[in-house]
Formats: C-alpha cells, structure tokens, sequence
C-alpha cells in the first residue's frame, strides 16, 4: 500500500479509475478504496536516497541534543548546495498525484506524501530516515484511530465522535499540521535566541523560561484551527497548485481545543529590554526543514506586533493539557498565538527576530493569503495577497455525516462545532435541512 492514494468511502463511486480494493474497517464502519498511482515509482525513496558521506558534514545536526535540526536560515551556502541537489534529482521525483487535476471523489483522499520524502532522502545521510521517524512519533503520540491526511509531512484530525466528546481534545487526538519532519530535542539543551529589534538580545534555556523568579506561568484554553480546515470541499472546485502538503485535503476536523501552560511572549520581550520603536512584526523560527519550489528552509511565520503586547495572546508553552508538550505538538517548546491561523503558532521554537517588516519566510509571504475578488488565475501573484492572521467564522456539521441518509420523525439531531478567531464569540449558529431555503 505504500504507492496509493487511499480514499474512506460508504460505497464504490462511479467513474473512479485505478486497481480497486474494498478492505472493511471497523474503526470507521466503512471500506476504503486504494487508488494506484501508475506514475509512481514503488522504490523511488530508497532508489534516490543519497547516502554521500560528505553529505553529513554539508547538512550537519546544528546542535547536540538537537536531532534533526539542520539551520538553514543562516547558511547561504548550504541552501545553494541543498538547490543544486534538489534540481539535479527534479525529473525523478514522484509526479504530482493524478488527484488533484482530475474530478475528486466523494470523500477524503489520504495522500503518501512521496515527493517529500525524496526530498529528504536526496539530501544525505542527515535527513534521510527522518519520514521513518517522524512516523514512529505518530504512531507512539496519536491513537491509532486518527484520520490520516498525510502520511508525511503528517497531517492528521480526530475521528468526527473523538472531537465531539469533550471541550478540550486529548493529546492524542489533537488535529496534527505539520510542515515537516519532526525534531527531537532534548529538553536540557534547550536554548532560544531572541534578537532583531531588541534592546538587548538573550538566549534562554528551558529551565529560564520555566523560572518563576523570572516568568510567572500563565494557563490558557485555546482553540486552533488550520485555515485550511474543510479543504476537501475547495479542492473539489479548485485543485490549487497541486502540491501534496499545501493541498492537504482537510475534512471538518482540523481544529481543536487543548489547556496550555506557559508564559507571556509579552513579559519575554520586556526581559530582553523591550522592542525598539520601528519594530512592527514579530517573527518566529522552528527546527523543522521545509521545501518550496525546490529551495529549503527552516520553518518562518511572524504575528504584528500589537499581537504581542496585548496581554496574554502570545505565549511561549511547554505543556498541553496537563502533560509536558509531546514532541508532536512542538517540544520542548512552542509559540501559541492565540485567535490567529494555527500556521503563526510555531512548533520546536529555536528563535525569535523581532523586525520592522513581516517575515520573508515563504510560509508568511507565499501562503495563507487572502486575494479580492479581481485577483484570478491569469493574474495572481503572490504580492497582491493579505496575510491571513485572526481566523475568520467557522462552523461545520458533525452529524450527521455528508450525505448520510436519516430515518426520522420530523426532528434530527445535529452535532457540530463553531468558531471565531480574535477571542470572539459565537453568537449563533443556523442551520438548514434544504439547502439553504429554510434556516
């Protein structure tokens, strides 16, 4: 299964193409079908993997006690090399899934993530084995019955019941978006840079942070929620730019709700003396390796600076529901801004630059962006588009499920979520059973 595009269905759609197999699935009280890709290449990752010993002094750990932390940001030249590389392979790597120009079926495909994974495997004995580990994590972190997106980067929701049951999400039934592979990081050699427009630069450890003669701990309820929650339906109309990761096929359950303990991104600041007067974005860096368009970096978002100072909706947290933060999540430590897209709320945190301008980082300038009504596909371009930051109004129907169909007695019960970023609350909610003529 390991060349396949998997999709949950009820029953066989018609029209669908490819080698077929109904498998049941008890978990999910449906069947799957296994859509073979004929473009894919079953032994491409280890045929391309690229085991060039001068390749691990190139791309070497940053830091002991940092597993699969490669810096890219301050390595020019390594970004070059890591170029080259990816270039030379670029004819090689798995096509783009056939998927996403063709008309979707009914349901969620849960993509491989094939092309990532080579990326990874050209780049050399250091980042080679890190989609085998980062599956490990999800499998050891996640309970066995989460709704795969993709395979890696992992992308994962909570079955639709898990996310109803509660207020808060399980950790190990938080929705999971990551960008990347996922860094292990021994707590005790923590340490997080914070410069840019400072008044005076720090690094703190762990142990700093946590210091309550320094810090006083903060708890806060938060919901996330990626904006690109119930992606499924867009892609149905729009297949996007056909990348496995930026596409990611979401269906309602990429949000959730978790306690988080930590402190004031706000007081962390006033400890480094405070920002200078022209600075206006505050950006944040993680240890995850990230690709676009053939080049690398590490993962970069930034929130404005009025974000920061408003009291307690930037925190630095360590702990998630009672627990210290899985590795998963972000450990040892993560920013969390709260009402914003969960991409602003960096994971495996290693610095924060304050600036006078957003951060050039390709997921805050090429991602997550708004467009007017004027902006179409023959003239989009990525300078005509508005950050997105405070999620806008979100809602969906849990139950019953998308074309279920219900015996009834003139009444049906609905279960579902809503949710407004900003710290807003929902006012209501409407719903109706016929398409909209009737609320």
């Amino acid at each position: 299964m390991r060349n396949t595009t998997i999709f949950f269905i009820k029953q066989r759609i018609k029209g669908c193409t490819g080698e077929k197999e109904t498998i049941p699935l008890t978990n999910f009280q449906m069947s799957i079908i296994i859509m073979k890709n004929e473009n894919t290449d079953e032994n491409a990752e280890q045929r391309l993997t690229n085991n060039d010993p001068q390749l691990a002094e190139i791309f070497p750990e940053e830091l002991v006690g940092w597993h699969g932390y490669v810096e890219w940001e301050n390595y020019p030249e390594r970004r070059k090399k890591a170029r080259e590389i990816l270039t030379a392979y670029k004819d090689q790597f798995t096509p783009i899934p056939e998927y996403q120009f063709k008309p979707l079926p009914e349901t969620n495909p849960i993509l491989i993530g094939h092309r990532w994974k080579e990326y990874f495997a050209v780049l050399g004995p250091t980042l080679k084995d890190t989609p085998a580990e980062s599956w490990a994590i999800v499998k050891t972190e996640k309970a066995a019955d989460m709704i795969h997106v993709l395979d890696f980067p992992y992308n994962g929701e909570p079955p639709r019941n898990k996310l109803m049951q509660s207020k808060t999400t399980p950790n190990e039934y938080h929705f999971v978006r990551n960008h990347g592979g996922i860094p292990i990081i021994d707590k005790t050699a923590y340490r997080l840079s914070i410069g840019g427009l400072v008044n005076q630069p720090q690094t703190l450890t762990l142990a700093d942070l946590q210091d309550v003669n320094k810090f006083q701990p903060v708890e806060l309820t938060v919901t996330l929620q990626c904006s690109g929650t119930r992606r499924i339906e867009q892609i149905h109309e729009y297949p996007g730019e056909g990348d496995e990761l930026i596409n990611a096929p979401w269906g309602e359950g990429a949000i959730s709700t978790a306690r988080y303990r930590g402190v004031s991104l706000k007081k962390v600041l006033k400890y480094c003396g405070g920002m200078k007067d022209e600075a206006s974005h505050v950006e944040f860096i993680g240890t995850d390796t990230y690709f676009k368009k053939l080049n690398v970096y590490n993962y970069a978002v930034s929130v404005p600076r009025r974000k920061v100072e408003a009291v307690n909706e930037v925190l630095l947290v360590w702990e998630m529901n009672g627990k210290p933060l899985p590795a998963i999540h972000g450990a040892p430590i993560r920013a969390l801004v709260t009402g914003f897209i969960g991409a602003r709320s960096c994971k495996w945190l290693v610095r924060i630059n304050v600036l006078n301008e957003p951060s050039r980082g390709p997921v805050q300038r090429q991602e997550y962006l708004y467009y007017g009504p004027q902006v179409g596909k023959q003239n989009v371009l990525f300078s005509n588009g508005f950050s997105i930051q405070e999620m806008p109004v979100a809602s969906a129907i849990m139950t019953p499920k998308d074309k279920e169909v219900i015996v009834h007695q003139g009444k049906i019960r609905v279960t579902g979520w809503a949710y407004s970023g900003g710290g807003r609350w929902i006012e209501r909610v409407d719903v109706s059973p016929d398409g909209g003529h009737i609320w």
